[in-house]
């Protein structure tokens, strides 16, 4: 198992609220929790990179 490592960084609230819907649906401790499952996930589907991170979205545009 990793050691575990606190990091500060920014994201919308519209995001941290979806974070902590997760938490209330899965019964999970934290956002982080959330967020560590959310990296997993990603982690697996590396096959999957380009279309997760070089597809723009523009969620917050209008």
């Amino acid at each position: 198992m990793s050691e575990k490592k606190e990091i500060s960084f920014e994201i919308y609230s519209d995001s941290e609220e979806m974070l902590e819907q997760i938490v209330d649906k899965y019964e999970l401790p934290d956002k982080s929790k959330a967020l560590r499952c959310l990296m997993d996930y990603v982690e697996e589907k590396e096959e999957n990179w380009d279309d997760i991170f070089a597809t723009i979205r523009c969620n917050r545009c209008g």
